[in-house]
This record gives structure tokens, sequence and C-alpha cells, in this order.
């Protein structure tokens, strides 16, 4: 879902959006105006009714007549003629800005209406927009190093309670797994990590594991204490860094688990499996065929890697482009059909395929609950604007799984072909065994 023009914009979006943008009322007037973003709202609105209250003090409903309803308030001409010219990104700045509000709703059910419109059929003007955004990807994709290094900066160092805040007692900051669809969000994450586990066929103790994108390092603990491996994990993150390393500290892990700020490119040494949960979105188009080839280098001759991320469920598109300015610069979610060409290009095997409908926005709406039960600490962290950017954040994220066609794909790869058994059924053996043993199990045996 997730490519701002031009490149600058991103690179100077603030750390925590708290610059608003320069203001400038000096659209053309009324007069000499006609309401481009009321014709083109008449012909975008078919599901539902959508009722817009202008600067003017009109009032005008679009849509059906019926449900679903949702209003918007635009206190500007300026944002009026921001949203009409470039909504994708000018309804969040607006939001953000406070020229542009629900009315008579909440913000996620103006953006739930706006998404059941765009999953019909694009705005007339984000039809010749997306146009250029796609041009122009492959370009705001070019992740080196350094470009890097700023991109995780922008959004992972944040202050850390604002993240302790919005997530579980592990600080997992990616999707969970929901095998019935009733668990707590904590219950989820701790399905996700034996769900990855159990792909990753840890079939003896001391295993040597890269975590690449390790976050604050509960995934890269969690093997060492379930299953007895040593694990490497990797952050461009100083503040996930520090919590990492105090983590492990604290459980006692420090002869398991360590952990490097290094950019996964200039990793050298062989281990037995790679495991790399929601990094591969900061990735790049263009580094796609990079990232494969250092898995394939990495992994020893019997080696599995599991990569998860989130993906398209369609042909690939472009980032959209208030995420790249302000959530993720330089972030794309791939189609696998973008991805499986670097992976067959790079000599491994691809061994196993999931798709997980839903899950992530299961994951999100947890977070949403927990941004809104804690909306006063986060105000007392930060600015007005950052917390609106937030709210923004999540519920169009959440969205686009449920609206859209957003979805997370977990790509079980390996260097041999017999690496692995030759049926999926050792993967729920393995999560059933690891479910009832609990924590130690591994250890206590070895």
């Amino acid at each position: 879902m997730w490519f701002e023009w031009p490149e600058e914009m991103a690179h100077n979006a603030p750390r925590i959006a708290s610059a608003s943008l320069k203001r400038d009322d000096s659209c053309p007037s009324k007069e000499d105006k006609p309401m481009i973003l009321d014709c083109l709202l008449k012909a975008w609105v078919h599901v539902g009714t959508l009722t817009v209250l202008y600067p003017d003090g009109t009032r005008r409903s679009y849509g059906t007549g019926g449900a679903p309803r949702a209003g918007l308030a635009i206190k500007t001409r300026r944002a009026e003629w921001r949203i009409a010219t470039n909504p994708a990104l000018a309804l969040g700045e607006s939001y953000m800005d406070g020229d542009a509000i629900p009315l008579d709703c909440t913000l996620h059910e103006l953006l739930d209406l706006a998404f059941l419109n765009s999953a019909g059929k694009a705005h007339p003007v984000e039809q010749w927009l997306e146009k250029l955004r796609w041009i122009a990807r492959r370009w705001q994709q070019f992740n080196g190093p350094v470009r890097s290094r700023r991109n995780v900066a922008h959004h992972y160092d944040l202050d850390g309670r604002v993240y302790s805040h919005l997530l579980d007692t592990d600080m997992q900051y990616s999707c969970a797994y929901y095998p019935h669809g009733d668990e707590t969000l904590c219950e989820a994450q701790v399905a996700k990590k034996r769900h990855i586990a159990a792909k990753l066929h840890l079939n003896r103790p001391d295993l040597e594991v890269l975590d690449i994108g390790c976050g604050w390092g509960g995934m890269a603990l969690h093997l060492a204490r379930e299953h007895g491996a040593r694990v490497v994990g990797l952050t461009l993150s100083t503040e996930q860094l520090e919590v990492a390393r105090n983590r492990a500290t604290r459980e006692g892990l420090s002869d398991r688990v360590s952990f490097e700020l290094l950019d996964y490119r200039a990793w050298t040494r062989p281990v037995d499996r790679i495991v790399s949960v929601g990094m591969f979105e900061h990735v790049g188009i263009n580094q796609h065929g990079a990232f494969f080839d250092m898995v394939f280098s990495s992994l020893r001759e019997h080696g599995v890697a599991l990569i998860h991320a989130i993906g398209q469920n369609t042909v690939p598109t472009s980032t959209n482009p208030w995420i790249s300015k302000y959530i993720f610069p330089g972030g794309y979610s791939p189609a696998l059909s973008e991805v499986l060409r670097a992976v067959e290009e790079s000599g491994l095997w691809t061994t196993d395929i999931e798709i997980l409908r839903l899950h992530y926005a299961k994951t999100l709406a947890h977070w949403r609950d927990n941004f809104a039960r804690h909306a006063a600490t986060f105000r007392s962290l930060c600015d007005d604007r950052f917390v609106r950017m937030f709210e923004f954040y999540l519920s169009s994220s959440e969205l686009s799984f449920r609206r859209l066609r957003l979805v997370n794909w977990q790509l079980q790869l390996a260097r041999k072909v017999d690496t692995l058994p030759l049926s999926r059924d050792y993967m729920m053996e393995n999560e059933r065994r690891h479910h009832r043993y609990g924590s130690g199990a591994v250890i206590a045996r070895a």
C-alpha cells in the first residue's frame, strides 16, 4: 500500500511530525474556481453516504443516501484544494493540521467509508497520480546503507514509551497470528513466534540463527529460551539495540543471544537459520536481489530461512505517499510476484508459502485500542499533531488490510531441496509440541 514527490520532502519529514506545513490560503477564489472537490466526490462516492461541510458553510452529501454514513468538515480553502488535487497525501496532512476533521463520526468511520469507495474505483485524480508514483518508485526506494539507517531512525528511534504503551508486553511490532481469531494481543504474538519457530525447523539445540531486523529482541530471545538456539539479532535502531541488549541481560540469555547495530548487507558469517519478521518492507524493490543473495550466501548447506512481511495480493503498485512521508520513508510492501523472481535468481528453494489474511487487521485493531486507552499518556509525551498522525496511521493501516488487498506472507526458503521433511506435517507437530512443553523445553533436554 505504501513514495513521496519530491524526495527531499521525505528526507526532511520531522521525526515526530511536530512541525506544521507552511500555510498558504492563496488558492483561487471561489468566484474564479469551480468546486473541484464537489465534482470529484460526485463521481467517486458510490458506496454509502459522505457528507462534507465546506469552508464557506455549504453542506453537501454524496453517494447512495444510505449506510454506511460518515462526514468530513473542511475548515480551510487550502485544505479543500489539496484534498481535491492530491487526496492520498493531503487528507492525512489536513487531519494532522486540524484543517479537516470527522463530522458526526469517528476518524475510523470516515476512513472506512473512504476505503470502501477506494476498493471499487480509484479517485479520479489518484488514477494519474499513481502513474507518477509508479514511475518514481524505484528512485524513491533506493535504500542504500546510509539512507536505510535514516529511514529506520525516522520511525523506530522515538521515545520508547510510545511503543511500550502501544504493543504487547514482548514489544512485538509486527503482525500477530490468530489461529482461532479470539486471542488476546499477547496470546496472538506468542502464537506468531511459535508459528515462525515451527517453520524454522529448529530440530536440535545450539543451531545458529540470524535475526534480520530484530526489533526490541523478542523473537531472538524466544528462539534462545524456547528452542536452545544461539541467536544474533541485527538492527539499525539505536533505541531498539539498547532495549534488546538489556532484555538479554535481564533474562540471563546473554550467553545465547547478542545484538548488533549492523546493516544486513554487512553480515558475512555462516549460520544455520535466518529469520526476518517485518523488516523486508524496508528493503526496497531495488535491493530484493541483494537481500536474497545475502540469505543464500549466509546459510550453511542445509540452512533454512523464514521471511515474514506485508505484501500486496494484487498487481504491484506504489507506496501511499502519506505513509511514505510520515511513517515509513523508503518502505514498500511488494507483491509476491516481485519477490519470487528475486528468490529464484538467488538459487534458493521456495519450500513453503503461507498467506495470512486479516491477521494484521486484528493486530492493528488491538494497537488502536491501546492507543485510545492511553491517549492521555501519548499527549503528555508528544504534541497533538503527532497524536493525530498516529491515529491516522493506525486506522488507515488496519483498513488497508480489511478493505483493500494487503496481506502478510511467510516465505520459507532453503539452500537444498532435501533439507526439510516432504510434507508440512512437521510444522504443525513442532507447533503443538512447543505449545505443550512451554518455556525452556529444549534447553532443559539439551
